[in-house]
């Protein structure tokens, strides 16, 4: 007779929402600061979960629990071991783990069944299947989602306790425990590729020149602050218009900052005329929001005139779409300063765009897919010139890294082995495995030095791309520096994941591999998953954007996971009406897909469309 289990019964909602919510203001060590996953379900609801997915509920077992009063008793007792399990800070608590796989042990014979997510996208489910002590299985279609998982579950197992290869670390008395090595060696490299960087292309991202008001001098830029630019149609006006969502740059309290723009006659420009910015410091702010609506269009600031956005998208299709540097952002003691726009820092923006740069095609889902309306179709479009500098240059100081952590592997008495993908754990493999994660950090950069982040006048820093799930266009945008210390800093991303790394449970082996969810085996496993979601994130078409990037820095340590120009679409398990013939075809793509091959699938299409 199958036992009921707790999760049959009754759970500590509260405390499980709880905590899932106040875990995502949770950013040191959090396995989502490795990179970005778009719909990532909280650790804690899945740790709750997986737990009561497992454990018998106190009724299944009358003779220990007689009465309802013991079954009470003997259930609050289970439930409190979830309530501390679903604290963050508890992680850690290897008391507190063990006390939990022991009651999941006692519940399944001391034979736990191994747990598959069949749609692992972030990690989420397998990852706290690893952390209770049980073997994890992780598959997807799409190739980000399983080196996220790989980088998650399957990599650190394989070179857990060990010591880190690097020359600066080898000689430290430190007992490296779990992934804490690979860690300390993810950080020592990206720290020689930081200034490798900054040797190379350090001189494209000048100093700010400060304002007498500030003391003069120079100071570190963090940002430059860009808008883009159409002709304006109107035949007596042509003059290159900034379109501009807020004019806005810091609004805190006594250090407000905004961009006061001027039309001023230029002779040199076809309309005779041309927009200048300045910087100004009213605490009442700027006369007006901005040029740029993104529902109506945009206004010229010089005759008036109101532009649709048909105008814009075929200026931009037409490739006469510009951009005007508006302001600086320099380091200032303890705030930021705002710097008008200086000719020296427009030239040094004005690089040659490298030769080899991501030119797949963003695929056709004008409702995720905003930027190729304007003209922006290639994933190289999403970036400027001296943005595609900086991440080709990290990209290509992977591999040589890689071939840093190879040498020091092999010196410090590793045997070279087999690869990575072929299933190695000597230097070889060791030095795919760090590889692995400078690339991931490379990828995550993308977010930040893209033409479609943006400044948030509201905290003085830089907003990454994806603030929603889309591929959204954005008219004023930020160009981050990759050595200032601040948002979109190389330091800081390979901090983060340096973090995330050490903290993982590194324990026990897990399996990570591309399938498709229809046509893969269940066995003997034990499927805890989170659905698809109809129609809600277009996955495959996201990803591309890191994909592109992925592929170019990790194919030669990944080749099998890597080999097809964009992320595998025709068998997504996703609604999407581009891709099949409309809403009603999509409607049945996923319904047919979803049972297509096993009553499993069958049950999460159920639970998906309930």
């Amino acid at each position: 007779m199958t036992k009921r289990k707790l999760i049959e019964v009754a759970l500590p909602l509260e405390v499980i929402n709880r905590e899932s919510a106040r875990e995502k203001s949770i950013r040191h060590g959090h396995p989502s600061t490795l990179h970005l996953w778009w719909a990532r379900r909280p650790l804690a609801a899945a740790r709750a979960v997986l737990f009561a997915q497992l454990v018998d509920d106190p009724s299944s077992d009358p003779e220990r629990f007689p009465t309802e009063e013991a079954q009470r008793v003997e259930r609050d007792r289970l439930h409190g071991i979830i309530e501390r399990l679903v604290v963050w800070e508890n992680v850690r608590d290897e008391s507190l783990l063990r006390e939990a796989r022991a009651e999941i042990m006692a519940s399944t014979g001391g034979n736990p069944p191994p747990i598959l997510d069949p749609f692992a996208g972030g990690g989420t489910i397998p990852l706290e299947a690893q952390r209770l002590g049980l073997e994890a299985h992780a598959s997807d279609l799409n190739p980000v989602a399983v080196l996220i998982n790989k980088a998650l579950i399957e990599i650190p197992p394989r070179f857990r306790d060990r010591p880190p290869v690097h020359p600066s670390l080898s000689s430290h008395l430190v007992s490296y425990a779990g992934a804490q090595g690979l860690a300390a060696d993810v950080r020592a490299y990206g720290e020689w590729m930081r200034d490798e960087a900054a040797n190379r292309i350090g001189h494209l991202y000048p100093k700010a020149t400060l304002p007498a008001s500030h003391g003069g001098g120079e100071a570190t830029v963090i940002a430059w602050i860009w808008a883009r630019t159409v002709t304006c149609p109107n035949p007596a006006c042509g003059i290159e218009m900034p379109l501009v969502r807020s004019w806005w740059l810091g609004k805190k309290k006594g250090k407000e900052a905004y961009v006061v723009p001027r039309v001023v006659a230029d002779l040199t420009r076809p309309s005779g005329q041309r927009v200048t910015f300045e910087i100004g410091h009213d605490p009442a702010g700027p006369t007006m929001e901005g040029t740029m609506s993104g529902r109506q269009g945009a206004m010229c600031l010089a005759c008036g005139v109101a532009v649709a956005k048909d105008h814009i998208k075929h200026e931009g299709a037409s490739g006469r779409m510009g951009a005007a540097l508006m302001g600086i952002v320099a380091e200032g003691n303890r705030q930021r300063i705002y710097c008008s726009p200086d000719p020296r820092h427009e030239a040094a923006a004005g690089v040659a765009r490298p030769a080899d740069v991501p030119l797949q095609e963003l695929g056709f889902d004008p409702r995720n897919l905003w930027t190729p309306q304007y003209g922006l179709t290639k994933f190289s479009d999403l970036f400027t010139a001296r943005q595609l500098v900086a991440l080709t240059t990290f990209s290509d100081l992977v591999a040589e890294a890689r071939e840093r952590v190879l040498a020091d592997a092999l010196t410090a008495g590793l045997p070279e082995g087999d690869r990575l993908e072929g299933g190695g754990d000597g230097a070889s493999a060791y030095a795919d495995a760090v590889a692995t994660y400078l690339g991931l950090c490379a990828s995550k950069m993308s977010v930040f030095h893209t033409s479609l982040a943006r400044w948030r006048a509201d905290a003085d820093k830089t907003a990454p791309a994806f603030g929603r799930q889309a591929i959204a266009m954005v008219w004023d945008y930020c160009e981050a520096m990759p050595f200032a210390g601040a948002g979109g800093d190389w330091r800081g991303v390979v901090d983060g994941a340096s973090k995330a790394l050490a903290s993982m449970p590194a324990r026990p082996a897990a399996v990570v591999s591309q399938q498709s969810a229809q046509g893969r085996g269940f066995g003997h496993l034990l499927l805890s998953t989170d659905p698809p979601y109809y129609d809600n994130i277009g996955y495959s078409d996201l990803s591309d954007y890191f994909y592109v990037w992925l592929r170019r820095t990790l194919s030669q340590t990944h080749p099998s996971l890597l080999a097809t120009l964009l992320v595998p679409k025709a068998e997504e398990l996703v609604a999407n009406p581009y891709r099949h013939d409309g809403k009603e075809g999509a409607k049945e793509f996923f319904e047919m897909a979803s049972g297509r091959s096993s009553p499993e699938l069958a049950m999460t299409h159920e639970v998906t469309t309930r």
